[in-house]
């Protein structure tokens, strides 16, 4: 800072724009860690669904299972084999399909865009002009 402009208590253009570019790259660099642990807990939460839609899958193949296992000591001796079996079968398939079903409800409602990154930028953007200004 010069004598002239340190007797006057003001700043060169040049060390305004100094501060300016500090602060812009400081700006960034938190707007980029924001961004990367908004994502990653994006993340997380879709690994989470994935679980249900593996464990729906997973109920999908039991099912399959109860499927021959009614068919081989079911019902049959109340009523027809057949129809014990796709009572069963229609029981769990039902209950896989709500779990896939909820899973990949979640998954399409998820946002995937950094929301709060994308306001603070704005907000960053915003601040800039007005300093500029």
């Amino acid at each position: 800072m010069s004598a002239l402009a340190g007797a006057r208590g003001q700043r060169s253009v040049a060390e305004l724009f100094g501060d300016l570019t500090i602060e812009t790259t400081t700006l960034v660099r938190h707007e980029v860690r924001l961004a990367t642990l908004e994502l990653s807990q994006k993340a997380a939460c879709a690994a989470k669904q994935a679980l249900f839609i593996a464990a729906g899958a997973t109920l999908g193949t039991v099912s399959l299972l109860c499927l021959i296992a009614a068919l081989v000591l079911g019902l049959g001796t109340v009523i027809p084999m057949w129809v014990s079996a796709l009572v069963v079968a229609v029981v769990i398939g039902a209950a896989a399909y709500a779990m896939s079903h909820n899973g990949i409800a979640t998954l399409k409602a998820m946002d995937p865009a950094p929301k709060q990154t994308v306001q603070s930028i704005k907000e960053g953007k915003q601040w800039i002009h007005e300093l500029i200004r």
